[in-house]
């Protein structure tokens, strides 16, 4: 991991959505920062990992045309664990 503090991410127990797209540079860090968070974690249940097919990083800030941003999959992550 580049960071140490992901040395402590399957400490939380809050719920975590991650996002980011498939052709982004960076996908692999996310990738390798979820696999981090739900090892070994007691609370991995409320932890998703959500890869968006062929989107960069941009397609995810104003959507690039591409409508690539998953507003519906916020709506359901944060209506199921935001109250919790």
């Amino acid at each position: 991991m580049n960071m140490s503090i992901l040395r402590y991410a399957n400490e939380i127990r809050s719920a975590v959505l991650v996002i980011h797209g498939e052709k982004a540079h960076s996908c692999y860090f996310s990738r390798g920062a979820y696999a981090a968070m739900v090892k070994d974690n007691l609370y991995a249940d409320n932890k998703e990992l959500l890869i968006i097919p062929d989107a960069v990083h941009t397609d995810l800030y104003d959507g690039g045309g591409k409508n690539a941003i998953p507003f519906a999959k916020l709506e359901q992550f944060f209506g199921e664990y935001l109250n919790k």
